[in-house]
């Protein structure tokens, strides 16, 4: 079965050679020019996939998916924007997207980037990880059924290389997941949620030095 996306985009020249594209390739497309419309879609269907444009009426695609994020609608989301700006990116990340690609938007490199969204896609509430369950949507790790004392960007950390599907997730990357717009990234503080982490999955957490960490544990 095709993959199934909602795309959100007031351009509508823009919208309709989106949506041409995407379904060439195969994939089930539900368009919106307003984020009242992509809302109300929300409520009526179960996607895969968000593409949602940053600069719209009414409301930017960050408010919505922000309202979409704290009901627990975890579907991956790309955001399309023409904003270059590094606070609008971060705005991004720290609102609940997957993927940013600025605009104007190269087709193939979308394409590649949607695959790459779907490929690591986590969709189940809870992994289990040995004697160990991730709950994604309350971000607690627990052990044989308790609650384990990590911090909440810990379990943040966590569930981004796992989401990596075992590729190199760049120490740039978890710097603007972790952490909002404004706040100080860390490398102290990252270490020691590397650190908390090995405590738990010794063999599972692999540093490549001068990139990032990747994750090795088969979920």
């Amino acid at each position: 079965m095709s993959a199934k996306l909602l795309l959100l985009e007031d351009d509508r020249l823009f919208n309709e050679t989106l949506q041409d594209f995407l379904e060439e390739e195969g994939f089930g497309v539900d368009v919106a020019l307003d984020p009242y419309t992509a809302l109300d879609l929300t409520y009526e269907k179960t996607y895969d996939l968000y593409l949602f444009d940053v600069n719209l009426p009414y409301e930017s695609g960050f408010d919505l998916l922000g309202k979409l994020r704290q009901s627990n609608d975890m579907t991956p989301a790309i955001f399309l924007t023409s904003r270059e700006d590094k606070d609008a990116l971060r705005e991004g990340f720290e609102c609940g997207a997957d993927d940013y690609l600025r605009k104007p938007v190269d087709l193939d490199e979308l394409l590649l980037r949607i695959r790459a969204v779907l490929r690591r896609q986590v969709r189940q509430e809870r992994i289990k990880i040995g004697p160990y369950t991730l709950d994604m949507f309350a971000k607690t790790l627990y052990k044989d059924a308790e609650a384990v004392d990590v911090s909440k960007k810990t379990v943040e950390l966590l569930q981004l290389l796992i989401e990596a599907s075992g590729e190199v997730v760049t120490t740039e990357t978890i710097k603007e997941r972790l952490w909002a717009a404004g706040q100080n990234a860390s490398e102290g503080s990252l270490r020691v949620y590397i650190t908390q982490l090995k405590k738990h999955f010794p063999d599972a957490i692999v540093n490549v030095r001068g990139v990032g960490y990747k994750w090795s544990y088969e979920v």
